[in-house]
């Protein structure tokens, strides 16, 4: 598995280039504009639970996740992959979720942060974050949290510096990364293996046709 690194896949339009209200048609950028707003119908299975949205086709799945499915856990830091701090799950894997269209993710399972804690009841990673003093700001906490929940799932004997390694692909601007390191290395130690949530939960939630009335 390589680790993540802060640059977009090279499947993965920034949504800076895709962010402009107006369809350009005609020929590109000299051609005519239309005022047409483009739309899209997504699914995403988002910590377990379905929901189908009708979503603009240029907005990124960290603002459909806080906007429109109220998941503010995960945090919108640079807008432009660079700091991690909206990581979140796609398929298992981390993906910065600035740089991930919504309708990219169609069909998709989506974990947020919000998945560690069923029932407001801290998980063990998020345990050793707190036992290992892990956070003092806590704004790029949730990014980290997810970093580390992909890790110990892939690799979940990961050494201190298999951790530091991942760890890496994050920014903190407080921490100094040490304390970090600590508790996902002490959550290794403590065997936790973080099984993927697979608990079928169905919400068929149809969101996006009111939003844009």
């Amino acid at each position: 598995m390589a680790v993540p690194t802060n640059t977009a896949p090279t499947n993965t339009v920034p949504p800076s280039t895709a962010s402009i209200d107006d369809e350009v048609v005609d020929g590109g950028p000299l051609g005519a504009v239309s005022s047409a707003t483009i739309e899209a119908d997504v699914r995403l299975t988002v910590n377990g639970t379905t929901h189908r949205l009708t979503v603009e086709a240029r907005r990124n799945l960290v603002d459909v996740l806080r906007r429109d499915l109220g998941l503010n856990g995960t945090q919108v830091g640079c807008d432009t992959g660079a700091c991690g701090s909206c990581t979140v799950l796609m398929g298992g894997e981390p993906v910065r979720s600035c740089l991930v269209l919504a309708a990219q993710a169609d069909g998709a399972s989506i974990e947020t942060v919000e998945s560690l804690a069923p029932d407001g009841i801290l998980g063990p990673l998020q345990e050793a974050f707190r036992e290992k003093f892990a956070l003092q700001c806590g704004f790029c906490t949730a990014g980290f949290l997810m970093l580390g929940t992909a890790l110990l799932r892939q690799e979940p004997d990961a050494d201190r510096d298999r951790i530091r390694e991942w760890v890496s692909a994050n920014l903190c601007r407080c921490t100094g990364y040490s304390t970090i390191i600590d508790a996902i290395e002490a959550a290794a130690q403590a065997g936790h293996r973080l099984p993927l949530d697979t608990t079928p939960r169905e919400e068929a939630s149809e969101i996006g046709a009111e939003r844009s009335a």
